[in-house]
């Protein structure tokens, strides 16, 4: 049983709450405008009353921690990271959404996303509850609360961090989130090129024909058979992602530690 009046316990407290709050600022499913405020709250603090002593047991094998605006910043920061490979591998797959949106003709099918409260393409939007019902599926929100609890093991809590080597790592991390979203999108805007290509073929063949009042719809035929055929590969993709969100920590937290 932990004893909430032991020195330093009170701090601790409030530092693992930051670097929860942190985690759920921008992970998927904690961040999403769906739960609500009182929700997420009282999650915050069954999570940080949870996960409290091991993090304080960690805290004092040194100076012990100390409430600062650095250890404020260095906490969210430090959540934050773990958050950010989630919420990167489901911009990827709204971003791929985008992109075979417009390769197929319905860039123009927008809808009010329910998790962010804006509003986006129909197919991005598939693409998002794809990825967050994949990531649930694997226990992704599981694998993110076990992070947090490495994280207070490996970067006890009130640890200072390079701030600004750590948002380098975090922005350096986000550059590959376009390049997921071609990799998801990429079977779906080939096939569309060929459909594409064949028609312009077939128009140049047989002039007589109308082929503009089958290109659109024959388009978008084409571009949704290559969707359901591509949903396999890249749940299986998804799968290894406790794999990569690992890697994706232990570079930022590479890069956090002072030098």
């Amino acid at each position: 049983m932990a004893d909430l009046f032991a020195p330093g316990y009170a701090t601790t407290l409030v530092l693992l709450a930051c670097r929860l709050g942190g985690m759920m600022l921008i992970a998927p499913v904690f961040s999403a405008k769906t739960v609500p405020m009182r929700m997420r709250t009282g999650l915050l603090l069954l999570l940080t009353l949870v996960l409290a002593p091991t993090a304080h047991a960690a805290a004092q094998r040194g100076a012990g921690p100390v409430l600062t605006p650095q250890t404020f910043l260095s906490e969210t920061l430090i959540g934050f990271a773990i958050g950010f490979g989630a919420a990167v591998l489901v911009g990827a797959t709204e971003t791929a959404g985008d992109l075979m949106s417009t390769a197929i003709g319905l860039s123009g099918a927008s809808l009010l996303d329910p998790l962010t409260g804006g509003s986006s393409s129909a197919l991005a939007q598939f693409g998002q509850l794809f990825a967050v019902t994949v990531l649930l599926a694997v226990n992704g929100h599981l694998v993110m609360l076990d992070a947090i609890a490495e994280s207070a093991r490996a970067l006890p809590v009130g640890h200072v961090v390079d701030v600004q080597a750590g948002l380098g790592a975090l922005l350096a991390e986000a550059s590959t989130l376009f390049v997921l979203g071609l990799r998801f999108a990429a079977p779906v805007i080939g096939a569309s090129m060929i459909g594409n290509v064949a028609l312009a073929v077939l128009s140049r063949a047989a002039p007589q024909l109308n082929v503009l009042t089958v290109a659109f719809p024959l388009q978008i035929g084409i571009g949704l058979v290559a969707i359901v055929a591509s949903l396999a590969f890249i749940a299986t993709w998804m799968t290894g992602w406790g794999t990569a969100l690992q890697g994706t920590i232990e570079h930022a937290f590479k890069m956090m530690v002072p030098r």
